[in-house]
């Protein structure tokens, strides 16, 4: 069996829509083991429905990754520096290698830029991701939602070079 061809590309503005309606379906997902309905309901923003206009003010298009298959978007990570800022895949395409191809782009990208380390705030769901890529938990910290929420998120780092 050939491993998956999975493509990732800069996004477009008009990829926008596609980038809001996987980041509701992957935490509409979501179970309630860790958050409360209330907390992913404000982690998704309040949507039901995308909207791109909605995503970029709150992520950068410039700094924005897509994976694709077979011309469709699978997924997205955004990241600045050396710094992972989100990481979504729609359910659909989870577990088949999307998260991590954007997660070993965006390492290659910062070795490149000369750091010996990348940093990400987890999701308390995507921990065992993280640490399956070989992050490793720093601290929990808040993270501030909609509406005044603040749930617990964990702080991870990855060495690239000699230290984290």
């Amino acid at each position: 069996m050939n491993p998956k061809e999975i493509s990732l590309r800069p996004a477009k503005d008009t990829d926008a829509w596609k980038l809001s309606a996987i980041h509701i379906a992957a935490i509409k997902a979501l179970p309630t083991n860790f958050y409360t309905r209330k907390e992913l309901l404000a982690w998704r923003n309040y949507l039901d429905k995308p909207d791109g206009s909605n995503i970029l003010r709150y992520l950068k298009l410039e700094t924005i990754r897509v994976a694709i298959e077979d011309e469709m978007i699978t997924g997205f990570a955004s990241f600045i520096l050396n710094e992972l800022i989100s990481l979504y895949v729609h359910p659909y395409y989870q577990g088949q290698g999307f998260g991590r191809a954007l997660v070993e782009h965006f390492c290659a990208e910062a070795t490149q830029q000369g750091f010996d380390s990348v940093i990400t705030t987890a999701s308390l769901y995507a921990e065992g991701f993280y640490l399956r890529l070989g992050f490793i938990p720093i601290q929990r910290v808040p993270h501030h939602l909609g509406r005044g929420l603040v749930v617990p998120v964990t702080e991870m780092c990855k060495e690239l070079g000699e230290f984290c």
